[in-house]
């Protein structure tokens, strides 16, 4: 286990893991302090619960998660915190009251910075995409609220869900490894270069009662009994064609994971279709190994918009696109 100390140099505090640390002519080395003896920041990465990064596995990367919050009438929720998933999914479907989000605010990104500078660590902060969600906007405002520290980042990611979750996880392995502040912000851009996303929604129906997309157009999907598949570009939600069957989406999730090259991590998010979820996992098995696969719930934050049924995949490419 990593043992951490703070080391203040020229005015300036930082978090030191020492675990492996020896002492030679009087200096302190270690994982964090470079061979001639100058001082390396130890980073945190922050993320939002769009991200989807189950519990366990943000806490063995050591990746703080900031709530959405969630709002069925007058009662408020913070994503992932007040709320299991299954209740949130029982509550969309029988509450007469369609569900509202909003981003975290200014004030709660500035508390867990405040908190990680004081302690002297350093911070990358990575976001759901700017182009559909204020909250890169609040990390953003959380940082000129504390303009006398220099060593926040904050990153808008262009995805949600796991797309987001493979950049911010890329970016907390490489900083538990004991890169610096500007080796994991290279880090996630890279990431964020290599990340695609692909999958479908079994109804329109939620979409329409959020607000993000025409009643019109929701109601002809339900008619004509098709099911959209949806992708990312240039950080925007985008249709990317129709299928009748959860089937024939499996079979367009595969061929996009067929044809987007070599692959070192993908993950398959569903909401309440767990056997969906596993069976799309036994088919890409056939693609890709087992072992650079996991399967995540979509949480509530977005479950508001995509209701039961969602089946979607987030992939990071082992060659980064230019």
């Amino acid at each position: 286990m990593a043992k951490i100390t703070t080391l203040e140099h020229a005015g300036t505090k930082y978090a030191l893991d020492v675990s492996s640390a020896i002492t030679l002519s009087g200096m302190l080395y270690g994982v964090n302090v470079m061979a001639k003896g100058i001082i390396k920041m130890k980073i945190n990465v922050v993320t939002d619960s769009t991200s989807d990064i189950p519990e366990g596995r943000a806490r063995e990367l050591g990746i703080t998660v900031v709530p959405v919050y969630l709002r069925f009438g007058d009662t408020q929720y913070r994503d992932g915190v007040d709320i299991p998933n299954a209740d949130f999914y029982s509550m969309l479907a029988s509450s007469p009251v369609h569900p509202t989000t909003s981003q975290p605010s200014p004030e709660d990104f500035a508390t867990v910075y405040r908190e990680n500078c004081d302690a002297g660590f350093g911070i990358v902060s990575i976001h759901i995409s700017s182009r559909i969600s204020g909250t890169h906007d609040s990390a953003m405002i959380a940082k000129s609220m504390l303009a006398d520290q220099s060593n926040i980042e904050v990153i808008d990611s262009r995805f949600n869900s796991a797309g987001l979750g493979l950049v911010v996880m890329a970016a907390a392995r490489l900083a538990q490894s004991g890169a610096g502040l500007s080796e994991v912000v290279d880090e996630a851009n890279r990431a964020i270069k290599a990340v695609s996303m692909f999958g479908m929604f079994a109804t329109t129906k939620y979409l329409a009662r959020s607000g993000r997309v025409n009643k019109t157009v929701a109601t002809a999907s339900s008619i004509l009994n098709v099911m959209p598949l949806l992708t990312f570009r240039d950080g925007d939600i985008v249709r990317a064609g129709l299928v009748r069957t959860v089937d024939k989406g499996m079979e367009r999730i595969c061929d996009f994971v067929r044809n987007a090259g070599p692959i070192s991590e993908l993950i398959i998010v569903h909401s309440q279709v767990t056997d969906q979820a596993n069976r799309l996992k036994q088919r890409l098995g056939r693609l890709l190994e087992v072992n650079r696969m996991s399967i995540a719930e979509l949480g509530a934050s977005l479950g508001v918009h995509g209701g039961p049924g969602v089946l979607l995949t987030a992939i990071r490419r082992t060659k980064v696109a230019e």
